[in-house]
């Protein structure tokens, strides 16, 4: 035979089917971890290629029993293909109740009996009523005139066929345009060999020649480039009509190799970047092509379920997000990648900063309360002793506030706290812990001063509180303060005692005639008085 010849040629094709068939049986066998119906498209493809080279040989063969032993080894694999079909597109569509040989076995019980219908053929005549060679044809071809059991196997195979159609068809009309190129793809590789055999049957093919191993050259190419662009066969979408889509949270599903293999809407409203498109790309990448996701970008542990909380900022607004990373296992308990749930948990947060605003801030002055203070003071004076730093302490307290109160009103002794929170503000050091410690007097922490230097500094701003009066309805009202100071000097003695000597100071300070400042372990008097 040579090879110019259509015969040839036509085995030619026929055998490049059968490579491609056994490359994808490699493919899925070293991948066979990453989607559940694996296994079930590994027997698929090596059927195929039983099929496909058995089939180049009968072509080859010389004779009408070489082309007999050849039909039988073709069909051990080719009654098989469809019901494997069958159960790959089940295993898609998320139809988990056959994906065990011990359930899905009747699937292959006409196949088998097909199988020994063929091999035992001589002795009943059930499949073939008779087997011969074309007359006038230069090179032998096999014609048959079909028996009972050719037609029950032609109608199974054509039945598994539009199953699988109808599975796809179904889950077409639920699923988004994400998946719709795979099912496109399976549905063209269950189509065409079907169209093929159609052919076959009605005497619609050149030479009288099987179409169908042709076709499946077509259709394994048509797996393999489905595979590499939309990462076919790795995750299932198994149930996402139901509440994939209806999730308010975002949610991304990787695979092994954190390569997105499908995302929901609100994912794709917090990624511009997840586009259809991105199915079968790794994370990171979609990460780094999205606008604003330079912030939200997050560890990925490969091995343990995790969660953390994140800040993001976009276009002027902050949001809060919880991300959650979890397995995501097989029925077999095995891992077949990883889902990434993006709660927005913003309103939470907000509520919660509310809440410890509340419970720290003081609600007139905004300031630290007395509470918080003493906490923070507590963690400033260990730290000072752990680095044999100085920190100082001052009380202040508003001289003759009641009278404020009593003549110009409550509102207006407000205002008064406020004007003297501005004042010491303006004048106190970033680092400097400043809280509100009861009706009118106020505590201050000083990091790294010393005594004398935070005496300065409670001069600076009993001066500055006398020389700014308060205006209210035109009139100036004159405020002045008194003031304690007080070092921390050795490590034993507690914060409540540091006060209580810088209330000493100050209790000293009013005493002697006010707007005075007062050390705790000094009886110098620093004051310009105002009475």
């Amino acid at each position: 035979m040579t090879m110019d010849t259509p015969i040839s040629q036509y085995i030619t094709f026929v055998i490049i089917s059968g490579v491609l068939s056994v490359l994808l049986a490699i493919y899925a066998y070293n991948n066979k971890k990453k989607f559940t119906g694996m296994k079930v498209f590994i027997w698929s493809t090596i059927l195929s290629a039983v099929y496909t080279f058995a089939f180049a040989f009968e072509l080859a063969s010389g004779s009408l029993r070489e082309i007999r032993f050849w039909l039988n080894i073709e069909y051990l694999g080719m009654p098989f293909i469809s019901p494997c079909s069958l159960l790959l597109v089940m295993h898609y569509v998320g139809i988990e109740k056959f994906n065990t040989f011990k359930k899905s076995w009747i699937f292959f019980v006409i196949p088998a009996i097909t199988l020994l219908m063929v091999t035992t053929n001589e002795f009943h005549h059930l499949f073939y009523k008779d087997l011969y060679l074309h007359p006038n044809v230069a090179t032998p071809m096999v014609d048959v005139v079909p028996g009972f059991w050719y037609y029950i196997h032609g109608s199974y195979t054509s039945g598994s066929m539009f199953a699988s159609l109808f599975l796809l068809w179904r889950y077409w009309r639920k699923t988004t345009s994400i998946y719709r190129k795979q099912i496109v793809t399976l549905a063209i590789g269950i189509t065409l060999p079907m169209l093929g055999a159609l052919a076959y049957v009605l005497g619609l093919t050149p030479l009288g020649m099987d179409p169908v191993p042709i076709l499946m050259c077509i259709t394994s190419t048509l797996y393999v480039t489905s595979i590499f662009s939309t990462s076919l066969l790795t995750v299932a979408p198994i149930a996402r009509e139901h509440i994939f889509e209806s999730m308010r949270d975002g949610v991304l599903v990787l695979n092994l190799e954190n390569q997105i293999m499908d995302f929901n809407g609100a994912a794709s409203k917090l990624i511009p970047a997840l586009t259809p498109k991105s199915i079968g790309q790794r994370l990171d990448h979609v990460w780094k092509r999205g606008a604003d996701t330079g912030a939200f970008s997050f560890g990925m542990d490969d091995t343990l379920d995790h969660e953390q909380e994140l800040k993001w900022v976009r276009g002027g607004e902050t949001s809060y997000y919880r991300i959650r990373s979890s397995k995501l296992l097989k029925s077999n308990g095995q891992i077949a990648g990883r889902t990434i749930v993006m709660i927005d948990v913003t309103e939470h947060t907000l509520l919660q900063n509310k809440l410890r605003h509340l419970a720290e801030i003081d609600g007139l002055t905004f300031i630290y309360n007395r509470t918080f203070f003493m906490e923070k003071s507590r963690e400033l004076l260990t730290a000072a002793h752990l680095t044999k730093t100085p920190l100082s302490f001052i009380l202040l307290d508003i001289d003759h506030f009641k009278q404020i109160n009593d003549r110009y009103g409550h509102s207006v002794g407000d205002f008064a706290l406020k004007h003297i929170v501005m004042i010491c503000q303006q004048i106190l050091p970033t680092n400097a812990l400043f809280g509100r410690y009861g009706g009118e007097e106020f505590a201050i922490s000083l990091p790294n001063m010393s005594l004398e230097q935070a005496r300065q500094t409670a001069e600076q701003l009993r001066a500055e509180i006398a020389g700014n009066p308060l205006y209210s309805s035109a009139k100036a009202i004159t405020i002045t303060a008194s003031f304690g100071v007080t070092q921390a000097r050795t490590a034993d003695i507690p914060l409540e005692a540091l006060l209580s000597e810088a209330d000493i100071a100050l209790y000293r300070s009013k005493h002697s005639g006010r707007n005075a400042v007062h050390l705790s372990n000094q009886d110098s008097v620093h004051a310009n008085q105002v009475k």
